[in-house]
């Protein structure tokens, strides 16, 4: 027997926009993007290195002054959005991205290249919590929603991979400044392809923004993110990084205490009280621990172990992308509405651990296609599985003027996830290869194979936490009347389950 439909559920969603599909090629364009710039200098590090006459100690800050200022003002910038509009926050992110990009490809000294990596991540930022935002409020069908979702991360995915292909290609035909520089021609294109989007016609969020929450939340961020990525360097036992991290920790706390006395808070307490999400945020944490782990894992390992050459270790990726793409447009979409977000995140990290597992069996015998391959389509299958559930449980039941800040949660919970994976992982991958006696070969696959038992163990430990979390959906909390929280809710649960 068909199920009633209310008239207010019947009235609650707008009539679909005719530029909708348009409007997810530019999103995901710029999703791929960041995902991108985040992987691509990776491979050129020792070219760039040379030419700049930059230190070992001074290389990390390439990837560390991306990752830190877009880590730490990701709560910000969703918020930003939130207030000035999601899509001209989108507009100003892809602006100044290509701007940085270029300022960093020509940058005439290491220092030069810091900063504009620097500011490259507080764009990125903007872009990250407004894009996801705005997939949410422009596709309004629940059907085409999931399809839409599904799409945008499996392009955020393709970045990540493409990123290390086109890395090692840029630097061995063109050089090193064209890894930086190929992000401008993307973002320009994007920036076009905004003059077609659809108007923005999400309520903005008025009044104040939190600036003590601000301060306090993304001083926390920065700090959680900078102490991760120098525990790499130093160990997690050297006083700065201890120190680091303890600040970081501090701030935290302060930042949730005052967000349950503050006005107007920066991310409203009501938003976390909803099991699914925080269920949610923690499966993006560790699902994106195990992606970076698996991505150092094999850049080395093929490099190193297989003695493959950049541009054929960039190729290598390509599986998890394609995998990872065709589980999440094809089977994500189809059993969500069946299965709801909970089974469908325990199953899909499990599998990704499964996938881990084949990964930490490799031996020195071990070939691409017989051994290495196989634990890559294992993992994608649990990436495009449970990324689906991830980012719709996430954003379930948000007032659209809470939207950038939902979104901006769930890439900030990811962006720990990643920092924190892969400075375990070169930490202890470092001290298993030290301490192993045998060849520098067997050496570098004992470190990989043991540092990659704590992502697995990760994605095991996140599946049993949401597997209890997100129990029930539940009624989302209601926003306090003195709270400037009206608008149209994101009705994303009702997108999961087809109602």
């Amino acid at each position: 027997m068909p199920r009633s439909v209310s008239p207010r559920s019947q009235t609650s969603l707008p009539q679909p926009h005719p530029r909708r599909w348009w409007a997810l090629g530019v999103l995901g364009l710029a999703q791929l993007m960041i995902l991108l710039d985040s992987t691509i200098v990776n491979v050129a590090l020792p070219s760039l290195q040379s030419e700049l006459h930059m230190s070992d100690g001074d290389r990390p800050w390439v990837v560390t002054a991306y990752t830190v200022a877009f880590g730490g003002l990701l709560l910000l910038a969703g918020r930003l959005a939130d207030h000035l509009g999601h899509k001209r926050v989108f507009i100003a992110g892809l602006l100044g991205f290509a701007v940085a990009s270029a300022a960093a490809g020509v940058a005439p000294t290491a220092q030069a290249l810091f900063a504009a990596r620097a500011v490259q991540g507080a764009f990125a930022a903007l872009l990250a919590a407004s894009a996801l935002a705005l997939v949410a409020t422009t596709f309004t069908d629940p059907r085409e929603r999931r399809r839409a979702i599904a799409v945008f991360g499996a392009l955020g995915g393709a970045g990540a991979s493409l990123g290390v292909v086109l890395g090692g290609a840029l630097t061995q035909w063109f050089g090193w400044r064209w890894c930086l520089l190929v992000n401008v021609p993307i973002a320009l294109t994007a920036l076009l392809g905004t003059a077609w989007l659809p108007a923005d016609d999400s309520q903005r969020r008025q009044g104040r923004i939190d600036i003590a929450g601000a301060v306090l939340g993304c001083g926390g961020l920065t700090a959680m993110v900078y102490g991760c990525s120098r525990a790499e360097a130093h160990g997690w036992s050297a006083p700065s990084v201890l120190g680091t991290l303890a600040g970081g920790f501090a701030l935290f706390m302060a930042f949730g205490y005052w967000q349950t006395r503050a006005s107007v808070p920066l991310l409203p307490p009501r938003l976390m009280r909803d099991g699914r999400r925080v269920a949610s945020l923690v499966a993006g944490a560790a699902l994106m621990m195990g992606q970076l782990s698996v991505s150092l894992f094999l850049t080395y390992y093929l490099q190193t172990v297989l003695d493959w050459s950049a541009l054929a270790s960039g190729l290598g990726f390509l599986p998890i992308s394609l995998v990872t793409t065709a589980t999440a447009t094809q089977v994500g979409t189809r059993l969500l509405p069946r299965l709801g977000p909970r089974v469908m995140m325990t199953a899909g990290l499990s599998i990704s651990a499964c996938g881990l597992l084949q990964l930490a069996l490799l031996t020195p015998d071990s070939g691409y296609a017989a051994n290495v391959l196989p634990a890559l389509v294992t993992f994608s299958v649990g990436n495009g599985a449970s990324f689906l559930a991830i980012m719709t449980g996430a954003t379930a039941d948000v007032p659209a003027q809470d939207a950038g800040i939902a979104s901006a949660s769930v890439n900030s919970a990811q962006q720990m996830g990643g920092s924190i994976g892969s400075a375990v992982f070169n930490t202890v991958a470092a001290s298993a290869a030290t301490a192993f006696h045998g060849s520098a070969r067997t050496a570098t696959l004992h470190g990989f194979t043991t540092a990659v038992r704590y992502p697995l163990a990760a994605l095991l430990l996140a599946a049993v936490v949401t597997a209890a979390l997100a129990r029930k959906r539940g009624r989302p909390a209601a926003p306090k009347p003195d709270r400037p929280t009206e608008g149209r809710a994101i009705d994303v649960s009702n997108a999961i389950y087809g109602k």
